[in-house]
């Protein structure tokens, strides 16, 4: 594929000419339909023939460019067809697109939708998925976990071939509950309760593994939660179960703050199967406007997990989602309501706004005036920024991606996703 950024006067017509690909391939690859408005700024998925085949030079090609399309180097193209001379290609000329196979990874998505639409949701993106990971049995002071509606998701979970994840947490009217961490990690009664129902429902529901998601665990618990990780893991491996769980995003082992803390990254990379590193919400709905998930940032806490623990068990966390911030943003204001990058593109385009892209956090966003005169900025995700991410991905060789959360629409990331890797399927 070729990503190509919207400029004045282009339309999807003209793309599909310039291109050469058929109209219906540029609205399939981002969503878009006939009555689709583009935006200066916008990122459009261009597909391109799959590699293992011919491209003719077209005028104004070089090796590089051509490079960029089928994600090859300079020094690739020229050796596939024997070029001494990469600057000596000339319009009309055949080049072979030599095959490559794409690296393998995985990919978790959370989900809070069941019923019909959830079920329709799985189906929708199944392909793309590794792990479905329904969000989430609630577990309570007592030890007992509030029931959810899974079934019809469990089901079109396999119809898919991805393997169900059970999550569990230490959510509690509308937050993370640092008592109910406190009560399982540190009373051995209410702990061989939790793991011996987590089995029960697993066994029950089809579940193949089980993701820990415990947040604000109270710090002086460290080691007690480590401990609770390794029971779990050594109670779930004996039926084949795989483990993981939620770290926060620490940049360093000595980071302070209860959301921090208790997360010790080097145990829980040598304890748990895998770990989910909840890299976003730098921009947040309650926060400054800034983007959700800066690669700049994001990069940081990777480079330290991966000096504590190996890049075959981290899994990126990565937000379907962004927000629309009014300004002046305040402090205990109103919070930034959720917007889809698929509907960000489409009020920008509503609005007349022209979308930016910082370069730094590999991030788009845009400003406008709404009806009422009020000032916006809206920080979102596109195909560029998941593209830079994917990059790092592969750079530093990850276990795979995983997704916050499904039902927030965006086309243009499952065509990404697909183009750069091949997805591990454990069903």
């Amino acid at each position: 594929m070729y990503i190509h950024t919207v400029k004045s006067g282009d339309s999807l017509w003209q793309l599909s000419q310039t291109y050469n690909i058929p109209l219906e391939a540029v609205y399939s690859a981002n969503g878009l339909s006939q009555q689709s408005i583009l935006v200066i700024g916008e990122a459009v998925i261009i597909p391109t023939p799959s590699i293992g085949t011919t491209y003719t030079v077209k005028s104004g090609d070089t090796l590089w460019s051509i490079g960029q399309r089928y994600g090859l180097s300079v020094r690739e193209l020229a050796k596939a067809n024997r070029i001494r001379n990469p600057a000596l290609i000339f319009p009309g000329q055949v080049l072979q697109i030599p095959a490559g196979s794409k690296p393998i990874i995985e990919v978790n998505a959370y989900t809070e939708k069941f019923g019909a639409d959830g079920v329709q949701l799985v189906r929708d993106v199944g392909e793309y998925l590794t792990y479905l990971s329904p969000f989430s049995y609630r577990v309570k002071v007592n030890g007992e976990l509030t029931p959810i509606n899974d079934e019809g998701v469990i089901a079109a979970a396999y119809e898919k071939r991805v393997a169900p994840m059970m999550v569990i947490t230490n959510f509690e009217n509308g937050s993370f509950s640092p008592d109910i961490a406190h009560a399982v990690v540190s009373n051995a009664a209410i702990q061989t309760a939790v793991i011996a129902e987590c089995v029960a429902v697993m066994k029950l529901k089809g579940y193949l593994a089980i993701h820990v998601d415990f947040e604000y665990v109270p710090p002086a618990d460290k080691t007690l939660y480590n401990e609770f990780l390794q029971n779990l893991v050594n109670e779930m491996h004996q039926y084949n179960y795989l483990v993981s769980a939620a770290l926060a995003p620490k940049q360093s082992g000595e980071q302070m703050g209860t959301l921090y803390e208790a997360h010790d990254y080097e145990a829980m990379g040598k304890i748990l199967d895998f770990v989910v590193l909840m890299t976003y919400e730098w921009g947040w709905s309650g926060g400054p406007p800034r983007a959700v998930a800066p690669l700049n940032e994001v990069a940081k806490v990777v480079n330290y997990a991966l000096s504590v623990m190996p890049p075959e068990k981290i899994m990126l966390g990565m937000p379907l989602y962004g927000y629309d911030w009014t300004l002046p943003y305040v402090q205990g204001g109103i919070w930034a309501p959720t917007v889809s990058p698929y509907e960000a593109v489409v009020r920008a385009a509503k609005y007349g706004a022209e979308i930016q892209y910082d370069t730094e956090s590999q991030s788009p966003w845009y400003g406008y005036y709404d009806e009422e005169g009020k000032e916006h900025v809206v920080w979102f995700e596109d195909a560029r920024s998941v593209q830079a991410k994917f990059d790092f991905v592969k750079t530093n060789k990850l276990r795979g991606v995983s997704y916050w959360v499904l039902g927030v629409p965006f086309p243009q990331n499952w065509y990404v996703l697909g183009e750069n890797f091949t997805i591990r399927k454990l069903v």
